[in-house]
């Protein structure tokens, strides 16, 4: 993975020049400098259910849900929004989306709209960011032609909406140029920008999966649990070298409510990503997902981490180009089921590196990591196929 830096602009340059079409559709977001914070939601565009009216689900008893609760950090919440333009959205909406609360996928700003309902409540015409929050000064620049030849590169060549990609990993466009300087910008594609949300509606609060199986736990150690105060969702994890398009891919994956990035199978606690890259903390680059199996298996979930890895299945401590011990991939068994389905997919490859241990504890990664590719303007969509990115 790239360095991430907040640039400082800068007296040597070093770019590699390439056209580019926009892959950030300018109609499906509104441009904003004061998004309205869903913290100052007002009360009346919250719209009550009716009580005393059963829904379907209560009349077949199929739901004990009192609808005054509000969900919490975890719970698998299933709800209705319509957003504005939804053709040119990055992510699916529409009836019975289903996510785990405050654990990933989708925008944040729509968590915290969730947050605030019941089930069977309603808010209207809301703004919602779409991942980034405002464009920063800082990450905009103007370069002189004199640095741009210093730097080899063609000043001629330089043209509005042109993207340069530079030596620490950013990625920047030109947004403006005379004869004597240009300007860039490094603000993510999506700073700046909102979604309109026509309407949201809680329909569904579900438990999500209880604190055990977030880490190994034998057969032997749960088969006390009570089957009907157990939840339907399972937890997996897996490494694939950079954590960003791994993410992603899961994230298309029908049947998976939550990603995050993190750290894990080190022996530091709560490393910083800086820490991770040294190598000296013994932790790999992982993807923890909450998903529901009766909607996608285990086996099809390891089948997709194998296909994403590749022929770098057969080398030690590398995926694509990136090396070391932080890139080393495997797949982190949380129950003795998802163990015997690994051991499988991994043991009968000849030569396969890829490491099959227990499920450890799981440190999230930086904010900035998280979603990393869908706040840069890549499709997260359901069974989406477009190529992905893992640099933007």
């Amino acid at each position: 993975m790239r360095n991430i830096l907040f640039i400082r602009w800068i007296t040597t340059l070093s770019f590699s020049l390439y056209s580019v079409s926009s892959f950030v559709p300018s109609s499906f977001v509104s441009s904003t400098t004061s998004v309205r914070s869903s913290y100052n939601l007002k009360q009346n565009n919250i719209i009550k259910p009716i009580f005393g009216v059963a829904s379907p689900e209560e009349e077949a008893g199929e739901s004990n849900e009192k609808v005054d609760r509000k969900p919490q950090t975890g719970d698998i919440v299933t709800v209705d929004f319509i957003l504005k333009d939804e053709g040119n959205t990055l992510f699916d909406s529409g009836s019975d989306i289903s996510f785990a609360l405050n654990k990933g996928n989708y925008v944040k700003d729509l968590h915290e709209l969730v947050s605030k309902l019941s089930v069977g409540e309603s808010i209207f015409g809301e703004e919602i960011d779409a991942g980034y929050g405002p464009k920063r000064e800082e990450m905009i620049a103007k370069i002189s032609k004199e640095q741009s030849l210093a730097s080899g590169i063609d000043y001629d060549v330089i043209q509005i909406g042109t993207e340069l990609l530079m030596a620490n990993g950013l990625s920047c466009i030109v947004t403006e140029k005379n004869e004597n300087e240009f300007t860039i910008d490094a603000n993510p594609p999506l700073a700046g920008k909102t979604y309109g949300l026509e309407s949201l509606t809680l329909k569904k609060i579900e438990n999500g999966p209880e604190e055990y199986k977030y880490i190994y736990q034998p057969s032997s150690d749960i088969e006390g649990v009570d089957g009907n105060e157990k939840s339907v969702f399972e937890v997996a994890t897996f490494a694939l070298g950079c954590f960003w398009g791994g993410e992603l891919a899961f994230m298309r994956q029908p049947g998976v409510v939550s990603t995050m990035v993190g750290y894990t199978q080190g022996e530091k606690e709560d490393p910083s990503y800086e820490e991770v890259c040294s190598g000296s903390t013994g932790h790999t680059e992982g993807i923890q997902i909450v998903y529901n199996p009766q909607e996608v298996s285990f086996d099809e979930l390891v089948e997709l981490a194998m296909e994403r890895l590749g022929d770098s299945k057969f080398k030690l401590n590398q995926v694509g180009n990136d090396r070391g011990t932080q890139y080393r991939h495997g797949i982190y068994y949380h129950n003795d089921s998802q163990k015997e389905i690994a051991q499988s997919a991994i043991f009968t490859i000849p030569n396969c590196v890829t490491e099959c241990k227990p499920a450890t504890v799981f440190y999230p990664a930086e904010e900035y990591h998280q979603q990393y590719l869908l706040k840069g303007g890549q499709s997260a969509k359901k069974n989406d196929k477009e190529t992905i990115r893992c640099y933007g």
